[in-house]
């Protein structure tokens, strides 16, 4: 068994360590690197190392610390790497041939084919709460028989404002999702909706169904995490708790089930489920995210990229909420007029490159404002 993280938290992590005592543990910030390994043999003394009731895991330092240990060849690599940072773990993974329990999209995302051509079928588990549901509600028919795929969203902290309403967003405004606890860059995306149109194009790669026939609508209890609709007009939906750890454990153990992974939902209660159709005016980030899809090979790694920046930028105050999407869009059209690499003989160059032209075309644009 392998663990590996940034070591950001290095208390949290050398615990975690020292309670799974994995194989070898990976660090891939250097500076955390010795911290961690110090309070990991202080532990292990603790337990019993110096007379053999303990041992010490060996260790991989550096920006490919997480690659190296998703490459072991371990039953299920569970990728849970934010950004386009998880890519080069993602196809070590698969090279390995792993089971690859994805909850790291966006590795799917900008990789698109260069993933998909390395992954047999059933390979790619997702996690991603949305994508989980969408795969157990796909085992009630066929693929022929699916007429739509529906992605359900929470719709944020900003769910029914209007454009102009958002133009006065703050970033602890942006921080305050309702239903899910997440990183400053996910909970951002899911005020943008971003993160939906990333999950668009995901559920595409995943699924094999056109853009035309995914359709995004807001659930604010997020109850339902999506549904799946045949060509019958039957449509089935997979209902739980907002809880990642039942997701997690269908990426784990998929196509079997743990038990109990978490609670079920309380039918004993009077409870209301609501859906809404999406306010493209509002919330064009799903449109956008379509178009880069669709334009395949390199547009969705410009997508990306340019929103990690822009998000970060809002984060430090240098730009405005409503300014995050039309930067995107901005620098996707850029990309799209001159140096777009389709889909077919896609490499790891190509999305590298598209990668750091984006952010540093964002970068460009925040300094000349």
């Amino acid at each position: 068994m392998g663990l590996s993280a940034s070591g950001n938290n290095p208390d949290l992590y050398a615990q975690q360590i020292l309670e799974f005592l994995p194989d070898v543990f990976g660090v891939s910030r250097g500076t955390c690197a010795q911290d961690i390994q110090m309070r990991v043999f202080a532990g292990a003394q603790e337990a019993g190392f110096a007379v053999g009731d303990s041992r010490i895991p060996e260790m991989v330092v550096g920006p490919d610390a997480s690659a190296q240990v998703a490459s072991l060849g371990a039953d299920v690599v569970l990728n849970g790497i934010a950004g386009a940072a998880g890519l080069v773990p993602t196809l070590r993974a698969l090279e390995s041939g792993s089971t690859l329990a994805l909850a790291n999209k966006e590795s799917l995302i900008i990789g698109g084919d260069l993933v998909k051509r390395l992954a047999e079928p059933g390979q790619i588990v997702p996690v991603d709460s949305e994508h989980s549901a969408l795969a157990q509600a796909m085992l009630a028919g066929t693929h022929t028989e699916v007429s739509k795929l529906i992605l359900t969203a929470s719709g944020g902290p900003f769910r029914g404002w209007t454009l102009e309403q958002l133009a006065s967003v703050t970033v602890a405004q942006a921080l305050a999702h309702p239903t899910w606890s997440m990183g400053p860059l996910v909970t951002i995306n899911s005020a943008t909706m971003v993160n939906k149109g990333l999950e668009v194009i995901e559920a595409h790669l995943l699924f094999d169904i056109p853009f035309d026939d995914i359709e995004v609508v807001i659930h604010p209890q997020s109850v339902v995490h999506s549904m799946v609709e045949y060509v019958d007009g039957s449509t089935i939906a997979q209902a739980s708790p907002p809880d990642m750890r039942i997701p997690i454990a269908w990426g784990l153990a998929a196509p079997h089930r743990i038990e109990g992974a978490a609670a079920p939902c309380d039918w004993s209660q009077a409870a209301t489920w609501d859906f809404f159709p999406v306010d493209n005016a509002a919330f064009p980030a799903v449109d956008l995210a379509r178009s880069a899809g669709a334009a395949g090979g390199t547009a969705p790694a410009v997508f990306n990229a340019a929103d990690e920046i822009a998000v970060e930028a809002f984060l430090d105050g240098a730009i405005g909420f409503v300014d995050i999407v039309p930067m995107i869009n901005s620098v996707l059209g850029q990309h799209l007029e001159s140096a777009h690499v389709s889909g077919n003989g896609l490499t790891l160059e190509n999305v590298q490159d598209a990668d750091a032209w984006s952010r540093a075309r964002v970068r460009e644009i925040i300094a000349a404002q």
